[in-house]
């Protein structure tokens, strides 16, 4: 098991290496001047020109490339906002706990709902609750998180009064910003728990478990649930890799101080070396948890735990 995550943590460097160097050129194109913005409009062109030699960004791509990734593999150093003037890297722990909370919750509603729902729909198959389901799963799926989140905050907060619109302070500020980052991952997880519970509910173990007297649950939530498991996993894993980073507009339109709102005020003020430091923390997380789902299976099957050798 250990020489597999070992094997895993190497195949993350080039990944990694590949994200840095896409970001890096994607803003060394991107309009912007960044002396300019840290010196504000009011000065002189002379005084842009000596920061822009003083930090270097009068030098070619390449070196610049070069000297931020010595900079992050030597030091563990993001470079310094533009914008704060602070290290990037005490600019991202302030606000990736309150991602991280965010998607987390988002995610949790997500398998709460999605896997009764896929479930319910797979033993009641072709029923007005099957139906109805994978019809507000594919509305789930196509309606955008702005407007959804547009929504819910016109209903549940400007017009009922029930739930705060903006902040992050109770578990009340939490509902309405999960809800909107999670539907959509209710829809995936539902539609995957009712695909896979389908394919696995006709097999032989399980008629021969029903033949055996057992009940009926224990059936379902034992055998065919505890078979099942599998892809729904990967897709829980990959929604809540998605959901890190798709917290961007969540975050912006309901003003909780998380990467994505970083990221976007960022992108706004040209501060390159916070977005940089955003994707790439966001990158090693959805790393991170596709290793730990990898690593999951292995306790759902054992079949595959003799694999990770």
């Amino acid at each position: 098991m250990l020489k597999y995550v070992g094997k895993r943590l190497l195949m993350m460097i080039p990944v990694l290496l590949g994200v840095t160097f896409i970001i890096f050129s994607m803003l060394y194109i991107t309009p912007g001047d960044p002396a300019r913005l840290v010196l504000g409009d009011s000065a002189s062109p002379e005084a842009v020109e000596q920061y822009r030699e003083e930090q270097g960004l009068n030098d070619p791509f390449l070196v610049q490339y070069g000297r931020y990734m010595k900079n992050l593999i030597l030091h563990g150093d993001l470079g310094t906002s533009y914008a704060t003037k602070k290290p990037v890297i005490d600019l991202i722990k302030d606000c990736f706990p309150a991602t991280v909370k965010l998607a987390f919750c988002s995610m949790l509603f997500a398998l709460v709902l999605g896997i009764p729902i896929g479930i319910i729909s797979a033993i009641k198959q072709y029923s007005i609750f099957d139906m109805c389901s994978m019809a507000f799963a594919l509305l789930g799926i196509s309606m955008p998180v702005f407007w959804l989140g547009l929504l819910l905050t016109l209903l549940f907060s400007v017009k009922l009064g029930w739930l705060p619109s903006s902040g992050f302070n109770t578990p009340l500020h939490l509902i309405l910003p999960a809800v909107s980052l999670g539907a959509q991952s209710v829809a995936v997880i539902t539609r995957m728990t009712r695909s896979s519970m389908l394919e696995v509910i006709n097999m032989d173990y399980i008629k021969t478990a029903r033949a055996k007297g057992l009940h009926e649950k224990t059936v379902i939530i034992r055998h065919a649930l505890g078979n099942a498991l599998i892809p729904i996993i990967t897709s829980a894993g990959l929604q809540f890799g998605t959901l890190l980073g798709g917290a961007v507009l969540t975050e912006s339109i309901f003003s909780i101080p998380g990467i994505g709102r970083l990221m976007v005020d960022s992108i706004k003020m040209r501060d390159f070396p916070t977005v940089q430091g955003g994707v790439l923390i966001i990158a090693l997380a959805f790393s991170i948890v596709n290793l730990l789902v990898d690593l999951l299976y292995a306790f759902v099957d054992p079949r595959i735990k003799a694999q990770y050798k």
